[in-house]
């Protein structure tokens, strides 16, 4: 018999969008448990799957069907955490379309995930602003992720460098459901910018010549993982060259999608996608449950690398006087940028709180 735990127990929130990427997290569940009984004052209309990974007790929550987009991811959101009140932060993870580049050769089953760059903190919503002369003007912009989980996606790295990732298991984990193999997925093919889907559910009447030349992956069924800036927005993209001149704006970006920016201000969140399509006319479903997959398998491996008691920082808060002064501590950090020595001295502070004073 499955446990039940208090909502009080529950510390991450987990949202996809579709049935499919509900279904990839539930397989990712290490434990899965009962559902609390619902109060008779409680308005809160999710519908709620809960468990455990690494330690971490996790809510799972799915968009109501054909809801899609940043407002209902909102909306969900928001009552999620009103709910489980001590949930400190989300996981947004699901598919995207990607953008390649020469900068970034994103194929699909790829993952993307938001990690602050530029001017961006990881996420952009790209489809707001003032309509001015010379066309869309944004405005406005979106919190970066948490710092732990920040943290969490540099150990990740570190040990992805080292062998050490437990994200393939992960994935091989999917391989017993047929819908998640990757051989159901069919080939990976990018047709040029310039070029638009000849019709049909598939790409079978679109030219083979117009396909763009890619070198093979290093070795067959390799999933790279990408970090930077996400697009997101309140429409579907399926146009390159739309695709290619927002990303252009943009100072590059690695995929779109349409429900994180309705999180990041209000909720702090990762945004995890696994690539479907690469955001043009040629899109279609045969890749969702894959790339839904590869997106829940990251998650996971995220979540077996975040601390369950580290405090909750956002990436971009400004150290106090105090703890600057705190920061002065003999501990040999590696960090990048302008901003790095105030931030690793925010690191070296929280540091000393929790190991005590050396």
């Amino acid at each position: 018999m499955a446990r039940q735990l208090t909502r009080e127990d529950y510390t991450v929130g987990w949202v996809c969008a579709l049935p499919v990427e509900l279904a990839a997290a539930q397989e990712m569940l290490d434990e899965e448990h009962a559902s609390p009984e619902r109060d008779s004052h409680d308005n809160d209309e999710n519908l709620y799957i809960l468990g455990s990974i690494g330690g971490h007790n996790v809510v799972i929550v799915c968009l109501p069907a054909g809801r899609i987009g940043n407002n209902p991811a909102a909306a969900v959101a928001i009552q999620m955490r009103a709910t489980f009140k001590s949930i400190q932060f989300g996981l947004m993870v699901g598919i995207g379309g990607g953008v390649p580049s020469v900068e970034a050769d994103i194929r699909l089953g790829d993952v993307v995930v938001s990690q602050p760059h530029r001017t961006f903190g990881g996420v952009v919503q790209y489809d707001t602003g003032k309509t001015a002369p010379g066309g869309l003007e944004r405005t406005g912009s979106l919190n970066s992720p948490p710092q732990m989980l920040l943290g969490a996606v540099a150990r990740m790295r570190a040990n992805e460098v080292r062998g050490k990732s437990g994200f393939p298991e992960h994935v091989s984990k999917l391989e017993r459901l047929a819908v998640f193999q990757r051989i159901k997925a069919g080939p990976d093919v990018l047709f040029e910018a310039a070029y638009d889907h000849e019709g049909g559910l598939t790409c079978d009447r679109c030219h083979i010549d117009r396909q763009v030349p890619r070198q093979p992956p290093k070795s067959e069924g390799q999933i790279v993982i990408h970090y930077g800036t996400i697009a997101s927005g309140n429409q579907v993209m399926r146009s390159a060259a739309e695709r290619d001149k927002v990303s252009t704006e943009l100072g590059g970006v690695l995929c779109f999608e349409m429900e994180a920016a309705g999180l990041m201000n209000s909720f702090p969140s990762l945004v995890i996608r696994g690539i479907c399509d690469y955001a043009d006319s040629h899109k279609n479903k045969r890749w969702q449950a894959y790339a839904a997959g590869t997106a829940a398998a990251y998650a996971k491996e995220l979540l077996r690398n975040v601390s369950k008691h580290t405090p909750l920082t956002s990436a971009n808060a400004k150290p106090t006087d105090t703890e600057a002064e705190e920061g002065r501590v003999r501990v040999a950090f590696s960090g990048t940028g302008n901003n790095s020595g105030l931030q690793l001295g925010y690191n070296a502070g929280h540091m000393r709180n929790t190991f005590g004073r050396r």
